[in-house]
């Protein structure tokens, strides 16, 4: 059942789950038996103490003014002091002392004022037995003892007696047990939450680096969920890897077939006098070569490459540099030495920029390439003053063989593939790749990788 609430009380309940609750799996489980832990705790601890140390503390307090009232009847009816002394410490374990008018003042002036939350049910028992007297409680230093002033109109008594005769030390005892059973249920489920939680982080981590092209170690552990789930990942993994190999392995036996008359062909054309007919069919050969290049490589995917560390600074500056010499392109290249490397295939890198920043070549003779980056994510942003790609067709110009009619078509020598084969890259490592209208007046591609 949904409960409706006010807009407003919707969003500000929303906000406030943003900003309370915490992120992760591990504090957000520990929340919900930490919370119903500690009502739990409160509850029992009022209850118990509202109930038992009320009814024995009051019991208590009851009885120890009731002998006080006796040892003060025995010396108003006249009996020795000395006895009634002896009597009160034989019967009742109080030592009482008696000071008439003219000496009880100096005896208020000794002793230190009691602990409410230890004698309130004492003093309002003394109140209700001695509602004519003035009284007073005063606890010793380490409230191991009180002393209760009970002054009469024939003096001053006080009775010095142990502090446990008023409370039950066995109430802070079971407060205590209470608590340290609490911490110890809180530390046990942490540590079973924690290896929970580690093992679908890793599970997590995992996952993310093979969508990289990272093969990380796994292996299940935790639950019988969280081990099902990981053997499954696993087994998906080892398909996956295995399809790639197998396909690379066919494709590379088709490269080599056909290859083979593609090159056969070129030697028979080669040996036949030359004519405008036979250069267009040594054009044609080169085209399917080309095309068959292009292919090869966007399926490929660089699916044997290892993953290492990648300095895109000297690979950016290295790439640049090649088709400046064979252009006269004006290129400003920012660089940014914050970002020391990124890990990644070097060679899939490679091509996907070398695609991109060829293309800033090919179609613009202003070029702007500047690198940026914060804590999680390094941005590429490669700008040119060409003609650039309308808006409704930058979707399509990242799909397999699709070209752009106009100036970006296969007379400048592309198949269609530059695009297709960089985003396959870029995104296989984790990032993104979008496309938009730059300042100079041409094309901006703004690529995303994760640090």
């Amino acid at each position: 059942m949904h409960i409706r609430f006010p807009k407003k009380v919707d969003n500000f309940l929303t906000i406030m789950k943003r900003k309370l609750l915490p992120k992760t799996m591990f504090f957000r489980t520990m929340l919900l038996i930490f919370i119903p832990l500690i009502v739990v705790q409160v509850v029992s601890i009022y209850a118990f103490l509202d109930g038992n140390w009320k009814r024995v503390g009051r019991h208590l307090s009851e009885n120890l003014t009731e002998n006080m009232a006796f040892v003060i009847q025995l010396k108003n009816d006249g009996v020795d002091f000395e006895r009634v002394r002896q009597l009160a410490a034989a019967l009742y374990n109080l030592d009482v002392s008696f000071y008439d008018n003219d000496s009880k003042h100096s005896v208020w002036r000794e002793n230190k004022k009691n602990n409410h939350f230890v004698t309130k049910y004492l003093e309002d028992a003394l109140k209700k037995q001695f509602p004519q007297a003035n009284t007073e409680i005063f606890l010793t230093e380490h409230h191991s003892n009180l002393n209760v002033l009970v002054d009469s109109n024939q003096g001053l008594y006080v009775f010095n007696t142990p502090a446990k005769n008023i409370f039950s030390s066995s109430i802070f005892g079971f407060v205590l047990w209470m608590i340290g059973s609490a911490l110890l249920l809180f530390v046990v489920a942490a540590l079973f939450l924690r290896v929970q939680a580690r093992s679908i982080s890793q599970l997590a981590e995992a996952a993310e680096d093979f969508g990289k092209g990272i093969n990380t170690k796994f292996k299940p552990f935790g639950s019988i969920e969280v081990r099902r789930a990981g053997l499954a990942f696993t087994k998906m993994k080892e398909r996956i890897m295995r399809q790639i190999s197998e396909r690379t392995q066919m494709l590379a036996g088709v490269s080599h077939d056909l290859r083979t008359p593609l090159t056969r062909m070129k030697l028979q054309i080669a040996m036949l006098p030359d004519s405008k007919e036979n250069r267009e069919f040594v054009q044609d050969i080169d085209e399917m070569e080309k095309m068959l290049d292009g292919y090869l490589a966007f399926v490929s995917g660089e699916g044997g490459e290892k993953s290492t560390f990648v300095d895109l600074n000297e690979m950016i500056a290295g790439i640049i540099n090649k088709y400046r010499k064979n252009s006269n392109a004006m290129v400003r290249f920012a660089t940014n030495y914050d970002v020391s490397a990124v890990q990644g295939r070097e060679q899939a890198l490679r091509r996907a920029l070398t695609n991109i920043i060829e293309n800033a070549f090919h179609y613009g003779d202003t070029i702007a390439v500047k690198l940026d980056s914060d804590n999680k994510h390094v941005q590429l942003s490669v700008d040119d003053n060409g003609p650039g790609i309308p808006v409704d067709k930058r979707d399509d110009v990242f799909k397999a063989f699709y070209r752009v009619d106009g100036s970006r078509n296969k007379d400048t020598g592309g198949v269609g593939l530059g695009l297709a084969i960089a985003k396959d890259v870029i995104v296989s490592h984790g990032g993104s790749i979008e496309l938009s209208d730059s300042e100079m007046g041409g094309l901006r591609v703004l690529i995303t990788l994760p640090l």
